[in-house]
């Protein structure tokens, strides 16, 4: 059973109040969706890049969907979800090291999550052959990827809607309904299967995103 427990429209600056930004971006809106843009030149690298918080803890096992439309690459998106310190901190907490948009930060620092990246065209390589990536870390762990079937921008004219479940270490994302892919974590490979924590957004400069309708759906038996 899927029970809704948080949804946020993302149309409006009163929408994003409590969101947390660690890096430097601009957040607009525009026709009541988000753009996300990164403030920062492409030139710094790692350093021009940002990753935008829901304050919300969420429980583990859970649905998330948010619909998304890519409005000017290269560049790259992720998902996080499950964040929290390795030693199960809130993701806030000050005793953690500050974390400022740089990767490194997010999947060998001193915090655990997974990660979808979901539209990457940041790099050549990424451009010539797209796929979807969910990592684990603390690790920086790929333990699968899948077929990504959001066209480039120019031919991006709406949003698509994407879906993660993770249900008892079983995670499954979804674009427009399609499955790109499905895993199970065994909690022994790439260590325990990670529980409940925070989810956030991550964009690669110099990308603009646009975001809505994000819902998040606990799953009971």
């Amino acid at each position: 059973m899927y029970n809704l427990i948080y949804e946020n429209k993302l149309a409006c600056t009163e929408d994003v109040k409590g969101f947390r930004m660690e890096g430097s971006a601009d957040v607009n809106f525009v026709n009541g969706k988000m753009r996300i843009k990164s403030n920062l030149p492409e030139e710094l690298g790692q350093k021009a890049n940002f990753v935008y918080w829901c304050p919300e803890d969420f429980p583990s096992d859970i649905m998330i969907e948010w619909d998304f439309r890519p409005i000017e690459e290269p560049g790259l998106a992720i998902m996080f979800f499950s964040a929290t310190g390795c030693m199960g901190e809130d993701l806030f907490d000050p005793s953690l090291a500050p974390r400022d948009g740089q990767y490194n930060l997010y999947h060998s620092g001193d915090i655990n999550a997974y990660h979808i990246s979901y539209f990457r065209r940041k790099w050549e390589e990424e451009r010539g052959f797209h796929t979807c990536n969910l990592r684990k870390s603390k690790g920086f762990y790929l333990v699968t990827q899948g077929a990504d079937p959001i066209p480039d921008c120019a031919d991006s004219y709406e949003s698509y809607h994407i879906r993660i479940i993770k249900n008892k270490g079983k995670i499954e994302f979804a674009i427009n309904d399609l499955t790109v892919f499905s895993w199970q974590d065994d909690g022994q490979e790439y260590g325990p299967i990670l529980g409940g924590g925070k989810i956030g957004f991550r964009q690669m400069a110099p990308m603009v995103g646009e975001y809505s309708n994000l819902k998040v759906y606990e799953i009971s038996e």
